[in-house]
């Protein structure tokens, strides 16, 4: 009775939400499991095959929808949290939705992206066979602290299911360390293939004894071919082995020597592909139609997401130094004339310390293409005061984002690129499509 009023609750709450206009992606299930707190842990039973997980600071969601696409292409019924909600109520709320009248539901799998930081709580509800670790980076200091912190969660969560195979990200030494000891695979990208500049590396220093790490060549950030000079710790040998990457339109790569072909923009994207290929062959299924799968997939909201509003406007998240770093790069990459958008937030999800804006290379923004900048945002003052260090100047700042495309459309540019962070990102894609409608496109 508990399970039919909680699933029962979740959907009338979803209901109510999606008539306020709002996404209703985690609150109903946060209402659920107040109802039936062991909710997850119920409805688990119904999926038969088998339970993916996806962590990691950047690239969930394109990981884990894509994986999801990946086995509905196969025929598989999937349960997913496809909105991102990656919290427990979140994760509650997909599993409620899944449900008919009666509480029940059929699914093979079910492909869940999971908050590193919810990881406990979310094991202790449903035990994950595979599980995929697409990086780690600093990220939302107020909340998750420092990165030692979190791994030190992953690693009690990964405990807790004890016959986990594991996906890891092998160009990133703090994804790796969780290999030692453990049944995994890793993929990775066996070529240096942007330029070889001094980055900020989030992991420097060697997770087993503590050295300075070395790198034959890394890809940005801490991630590349590392190795420790004090100790046997190094890069592992990769089983999904990325190599002939070329990063025109489309971007184009071998995965364990298959070709491969991407429409969307994103040196990082690669990296998503890899994590899925190798997270479809660690659950025992064939990738053998990876490629055609890649050709018609189209990336969720905010994720280079390309609008036609009279010229293209692409909407990207980016809500750390490592994201925001390379968006930067895909900006500058384009060498169209264009117009750059930049909001910030600090709201409770955004995380409220904003001092890693210092840590973001914005002085890369401008380049000889760069038309217009403008900030927006809660924080536009402080985006502003940081481009000012950074020796760039800023055109417009504005709290308003309608005002900041409109401006930017009308300008003679040919694309915009508006980067945001978390809490901007669903409200910015409101006021595109507003003017999308109001242009009768």
């Amino acid at each position: 009775m508990r399970k039919l009023l909680a699933v029962w609750a979740a959907k009338a709450s979803s209901v109510v939400g999606r008539l306020m206009g709002k996404k209703s992606s985690s609150s109903p299930g946060v209402i659920a499991l107040k109802i039936c707190p062991n909710l997850i842990k119920i409805l688990s039973k119904n999926i038969s095959k088998g339970v993916i997980v996806t962590c990691g600071t950047n690239g969930k969601t394109t990981t884990n929808n894509l994986l999801c696409a990946a086995l509905e292409s196969k025929g598989y019924r999937v349960l997913c949290n496809r909105l991102g909600a990656n919290m427990l109520g979140g994760i509650a709320t997909a599993f409620a939705q899944a449900c008919g009248i009666f509480g029940g539901f059929e699914a093979d799998y079910a492909c869940l992206e999971v908050d590193e930081a919810s990881t406990l709580k979310v094991f202790d509800q449903i035990r994950p066979d595979v599980m995929i670790i697409t990086n780690l980076f600093r990220d939302q200091l107020d909340r998750y602290g420092e990165i030692d912190i979190t791994t030190d969660i992953l690693n009690r969560a990964i405990k807790k299911a004890p016959n986990l195979k594991l996906v890891l990200n092998g160009d990133d030494p703090l994804c790796a360390r969780f290999g030692i000891g453990a049944d995994a695979v890793y993929y990775g990208i066996s070529e240096p293939i942007l330029p070889q500049t001094d980055d900020a590396k989030e992991g420097r220093f060697c997770p087993v004894c503590g050295a300075e790490q070395k790198f034959n060549y890394y890809h940005y950030s801490q991630l590349g071919d590392y190795y420790c000079p004090s100790c046997s710790f190094r890069r592992p040998k990769i089983d999904f082995e990325v190599k002939n990457v070329s990063l025109g339109s489309p971007m184009r790569f071998t995965i364990n020597g298959e070709p491969m072909e991407l429409n969307y923009k994103g040196f990082y994207n690669i990296y998503n592909m890899a994590a899925v290929y190798a997270g479809i062959c660690a659950l025992g299924e064939k990738a053998d139609n990876f490629g055609s799968l890649l050709e018609s997939y189209r990336p969720q909201i905010g994720r280079m997401e390309e609008l036609d509003l009279g010229k293209p406007v692409i909407l990207n998240l980016a809500k750390n130094p490592a994201g925001f770093n390379q968006a930067i790069a895909t900006v500058t990459a384009d060498k169209r004339r264009k117009d750059v958008i930049i909001a910030i937030n600090d709201n409770a999800n955004d995380g409220r310390d904003v001092s890693w804006l210092w840590d973001v290379d914005f002085d890369k923004v401008s380049d000889e293409n760069l038309n217009t900048l403008t900030v927006t945002g809660i924080r536009v003052y402080d985006i502003s005061l940081r481009f000012k260090y950074a020796g760039v100047k800023v055109d417009f700042e504005t709290t308003d984002m309608k005002a900041a495309i409109e401006r930017a459309l009308s300008t003679d540019s040919e694309v915009v690129y508006v980067l945001v962070n978390y809490t901007a990102l669903y409200s910015t894609e409101t006021v595109m499509l507003g003017i999308k409608k109001s242009l009768g496109k």
